[in-house]
């Protein structure tokens, strides 16, 4: 795996995951408690001996920049890094990055200079764990020029996705973006071809890209340098060449989930807490996901009810009752409170006592989960300070609303609340 180098990229401003990318951006989204969403793809790539990577970003990237600093420090005797690459102005482009083409486009002097025979193109909010070697392994065995990562879909939810159709041979010689009717009936596929089962493939006969690719890297160089006007990989660059260049399919038939919306993001953290397997796991000894060590207390819970949960280190917990949540790390949660079918994002830093205690005195609210409050369906982003005799329940069963200026958001019918939000005592939402 010496000779590929991975590129993740880490999306634009994350219109669809705002609010919680409005301070970040969308890789250093929390995910699970105490990851973030960009350990997801470099721990697949660690896993997989790829350890030449960078990340492409151009919003609200310094805390994603310091995680990854912090977290990824290679031996000096060898090659690997983790480098995120920010949008910047050259005397070539005064623009942004126009799309995900457009992106590796503005950085390819860099990636050209690597002495590689593929790279590895990867998108930073998807939820998966996959062994890239046997990807890799077979784009070289079929000698394509590109090779496109699929998953196997059934017909319910074919209209959902980008699909494609194959030959006999796996080559990708047709693409249809999200059809319906007879346009989606047209691209039925043998996905027995790939590896299914015919009991599988009878079930599951269509095949939908992940948005994971792997280019040679004389073709990469050239499909950019071709045309500054195609700039999207999925919608342009890979449907255009697939007529003069040898275009594969890689069956991914495992779990793997799109979390970049806030509703897509919120029902696979809680999907972490199901039993007895959910159906992804971070207990997996043969490809763990790293994260940044942070090296806190183990959490402290004092007469709780705890059900169907998961807890990260340095939390403290006081007679309240938690079920199918997650809490991040450094949560706090006060006596009295429920927190039900919620993901708490925690802290980044704890609060003294004896400023609590002030902060209590004078009617200011610390940070955490205060006396007797219930939230229920909803995400707290870090640092946010809610009040006692609080009710984040979505009473109204509202199901998209704007109220920054109140703290917090809907979206989904989910409850967001800001990061650093403060949500004064006995508030109802």
């Amino acid at each position: 795996m010496k000779k590929v180098l991975a590129i993740i990229l880490g999306g634009g401003a994350g219109t669809r995951l705002y609010p919680l990318t409005k301070l970040r951006a969308k890789p250093a989204v929390p995910v699970a408690g105490k990851y973030r969403l960009i350990d997801i793809p470099v721990s697949n790539c660690i896993n997989s001996e790829i350890f030449k990577i960078y990340v492409l970003t151009q919003f609200n990237s310094a805390s994603l920049n310091r995680h990854l600093s912090r977290t990824y420090n290679f031996t000096s005797f060898t090659e690997g890094f983790v480098e995120v690459l920010a949008a910047q102005q050259t005397p070539d482009s005064l623009t942004w990055f126009q799309g995900t083409a457009d992106a590796v486009r503005k950085y390819l002097h860099l990636f050209a200079e690597w002495d590689v025979d593929e790279y590895l193109i990867l998108s930073g909010d998807h939820l998966y764990r996959m062994d890239y070697r046997q990807f890799v392994q077979r784009h070289r065995d079929t000698g394509a020029d590109i090779t496109l990562s699929v998953l196997p879909i059934e017909e319910r939810r074919a209209s959902d996705f980008g699909l494609m159709k194959i030959d006999d041979a796996g080559r990708i010689v047709d693409f249809s973006e999200k059809p319906k009717g007879e346009a989606l009936k047209k691209m039925q596929v043998d996905t027995s071809i790939l590896g299914l089962t015919p009991e599988q493939a009878q079930q599951q006969p269509y095949i939908a890209s992940m948005g994971i690719y792997i280019f040679k890297k004389d073709v990469l160089i050239k499909l950019l340098n071709e045309s500054s006007q195609r700039t999207d990989f999925g919608k342009e660059i890979i449907p255009d060449s697939a007529k003069d260049h040898n275009v594969q399919a890689y069956l991914f038939d495992d779990y793997w989930e799109d979390i970049g919306t806030i509703e897509a993001f919120y029902h696979a953290n809680l999907a972490l807490t199901k039993q007895p397997q959910p159906a992804f796991s971070f207990y997996d000894e043969e490809a763990p996901i790293y994260t940044r060590a942070r090296y806190l207390p183990p959490s402290k819970m004092l007469d709780c009810q705890i059900t169907e949960s998961m807890v990260s280190e340095g939390c403290i917990l006081k007679n309240c009752r938690i079920q199918n949540s997650v809490l991040g790390v450094r949560s706090r949660v006060e006596a009295g409170s429920v927190i039900d079918n919620s993901m708490l994002m925690g802290a980044d830093y704890y609060q003294a006592s004896a400023e609590r205690q002030y902060s209590l005195q004078s009617g200011d609210v610390p940070v955490g989960i205060g006396q007797n409050s219930t939230i229920r369906r909803a995400i707290v982003d870090k640092n946010a300070r809610i009040g006692s005799n609080v009710q984040i329940i979505n009473k109204d069963n509202v199901q998209e609303s704007d109220k920054e200026n109140q703290g917090f958001y809907i979206r989904n019918g989910i409850v967001v609340v800001l990061k650093n939000a403060v949500i004064p005592d006995g508030t109802i939402i």
